[in-house]
């Protein structure tokens, strides 16, 4: 499971023309579910995220969570983020999960992040639909973070 993280000052996902999902400070998710990934790489990459120190504490370091901020969470389901891109110049896509099972690991991961930090703080994109996704990128920052390291 891959999470590309970037933090915003806000953040929306719109769909068919109407915002389904909007922000303010806080992480932009993109989400990828690949091939073999299950509950535990759900709660492995959620506790992670939850927690990793990308906010400026007072001396601007990055030395705060998105929960020490009280941040929010805006989790998009990105199926390209599992892409094998390692030859040619056309991805491809055998690495990722089937479209079932990674909405359903999804939406666990969605119901984790909204334990962990509260259900009004968690906004979420719109599986399998053409987003469109805006964001103020603050700083910018951006991790790739993945719940675990398989033989590449």
């Amino acid at each position: 499971m891959k999470g590309l993280i970037q933090r915003v000052s806000e953040a929306s996902v719109t769909v068919q023309g109407e915002r389904i999902a909007a922000i303010g400070p806080g992480l932009l998710l993109l989400l990828g579910v690949e091939l073999g990934d299950g509950e535990r790489e759900v709660a492995e990459l959620c506790q992670r995220i939850l927690t990793y120190r990308v906010f400026p504490d007072d001396a601007g370091r990055m030395n705060r969570s998105l929960a020490d901020i009280g941040g929010e969470l805006l989790v998009v389901p990105q199926f390209t983020l599992a892409a094998d891109t390692s030859s040619g110049t056309r991805p491809g896509f055998s690495r990722a999960a089937k479209p079932d099972e990674a909405n359903h690991l999804v939406r666990q991961f969605v119901a984790q992040a909204r334990a962990g930090l509260g259900a009004d703080r968690v906004g979420e994109g719109q599986f399998g639909a053409d987003m469109k996704v805006g964001l103020v990128n603050d700083g910018p920052v951006t991790f790739l973070l993945e719940s675990r390291q398989r033989g590449r």
